[in-house]
């Protein structure tokens, strides 16, 4: 309960939420967007954000990500400091098409960038055997000595961190703590190039980058993305989640490769999954009347949780296509983000600010055998 009450509860005195009017004066609707990470899969979230910033009629509050999340987020956040809505739409479209191989990376980078993902193939070869053998023989350290991230170079070139930091808006990266293991979030005021970086530095990619002494890999083994932070930071009780790693794959994996895929997405997914459970428990006891609602000292937010996610087209893609750096693949996803976000807004724009537009209970319902604790089946059903 100690984690519920410093995720849930707003510190700050105000009003309680629940009696604001879920149309605003001004016609448009306050959201928050929590970025899940995907490596090459980021460019569909890059569709989402286009539609919802070509939407007057939604105003974002806040922004979290995780790796390619926190990419497309410290994006939006740049942008929006700088330009408003067509800068951070323009800023996305070129840092997409720069980062894919036709872009304009340097010969050095590319290099260097290619010999990486050279040891994870984009699609099955008569070579891949000795692709898995090479990956799990050598690491970053020994094909990249001198460790050179043309990530780096993309996102000095693209954001203005000074402006980030004065635009007000709420942001937080997620990065994990390679020496205990630990999530931490990065505010807006810590967020830099490294920071971002170390949110994106898959370990077998890429080397842990060292923050204030302290070396960090990808941010989605521990909050993929995270959520909690708006609950704390933010007016709105409204989360939209970019969901880029399936949860349900119908076929069973029997190859390594494919085992071990799975595996990372089952992984990329238990720290949303359980921050849903916090959510709905919390949502639960307030409809219940054990807890109060509210902004206050001891009152809970009641958050509404929304989704887009990749939907067929993620279960149809394989994991190492996050990997594909083809602009045509960028841009396949991009039309899928577009269309994602629009249906989402056509179906859900009036439930913003009212309802969860997910069944957060079904989403972290857990199978178990039919012999249960007494009183276990409250918290699960």
């Amino acid at each position: 309960m100690e984690l519920l009450n410093r995720a849930l509860r707003r510190p700050s005195a105000s009003k309680n939420p629940s009696k604001k009017s879920s149309k605003p004066a001004n016609g448009k609707k306050k959201i928050n967007l929590a970025l899940q990470g995907g490596g090459a899969h980021g460019a569909f979230t890059w569709g989402v954000l286009d539609e919802l910033l070509s939407d007057d009629r939604i105003e974002i509050e806040g922004l979290s990500g995780t790796s390619a999340g926190a990419v497309n987020a410290v994006m939006v956040a740049d942008g929006l400091a700088r330009g408003g809505r067509e800068e951070a739409r323009k800023r996305l479209a070129d840092f997409w098409r720069a980062a894919s191989r036709d872009g304009d990376m340097s010969k050095l980078n590319r290099a260097i960038s290619e010999r990486l993902f050279s040891l994870i193939p984009i699609a099955v070869t008569p070579f891949q055997p000795w692709f898995d053998a090479m990956s799990r023989m050598l690491s970053p350290y020994d094909l990249n000595p001198l460790n050179i991230n043309p990530l780096k170079d993309l996102i000095v070139r693209f954001v203005d961190f000074d402006a980030v930091k004065n635009s007000g808006i709420p942001l937080f990266i997620a990065a994990t703590n390679v020496h205990t293991g630990r999530l931490r979030v990065f505010p807006r005021d810590k967020v830099n190039a490294e920071v971002v970086m170390a949110s994106a530095a898959l370990p077998y990619v890429f080397r842990a980058v060292e923050i204030e002494g302290v070396p960090y890999w990808d941010g989605g083994y521990t909050s993929n993305p995270p959520i909690y932070p708006f609950f704390r930071t933010t007016e709105t009780e409204d989360v939209l989640v970019v969901q880029i790693n399936p949860v349900v794959r119908a076929s069973e994996p029997h190859s390594a490769q494919e085992i071990m895929n799975r595996v990372n997405e089952i992984t990329f997914n238990a720290s949303l999954i359980a921050e849903y459970r916090a959510i709905e428990f919390v949502r639960r006891l307030i409809d219940e009347g054990a807890l109060k609602r509210g902004m206050g000292p001891g009152e809970y937010r009641r958050i509404n949780v929304h989704r887009v996610d990749l939907g067929f087209i993620g279960r149809k893609l394989s994991a190492q296509s996050r990997l594909n750096t083809d602009f045509d693949f960028f841009e396949m996803l991009h039309r899928a983000g577009t269309r994602a976000g629009r249906r989402f807004l056509d179906q859900h724009f009036d439930d913003i600010g009212v309802r969860s537009t997910i069944d957060l209970r079904e989403q972290m319902r857990a199978e178990h055998d039919e012999e249960m604790p007494a009183g276990i089946d409250r918290l699960t059903k």
